[in-house]
């Protein structure tokens, strides 16, 4: 399990790709200072801009719209008093549901 918010992760990424924060930022056609403050976890992520990045950094999508999935729930729910059971209840559900579908 990584502590890496996805902004942490595709830093990571791109620098050991060694691409330069200008490069991506325009392939992705955005402004430098967007990407970094994106990077550094100023600026939200969007699920359109993670799997340009994949394609971009030639890496598996999959790990990393687990890691901005991951991200967007605990931004919901990281102020909440009840959000870990509140998380738990949701899980419990989503597998409830899972197993309901294949029915």
């Amino acid at each position: 399990m990584s502590t890496e918010t996805i902004g942490e992760k595709l830093r990571h990424i791109r620098e050991k790709k060694e691409l330069p924060l200008r490069k991506v930022a325009a392939l992705l056609d955005i402004d430098v200072a967007i990407l970094s403050k994106m990077e550094r976890g100023e600026r939200k992520i969007t699920k359109e801009i993670v799997l340009k990045l994949a394609d971009i950094y030639r890496c598996n999508s999959d790990e990393l719209l687990v890691s901005f999935l991951s991200d967007k729930i605990l931004y919901e729910i990281k102020d909440e008093d009840l959000g870990m059971k509140a998380l738990k209840v949701a899980e419990e559900r989503a597998k409830y549901i899972k197993q309901n579908k294949k029915k």
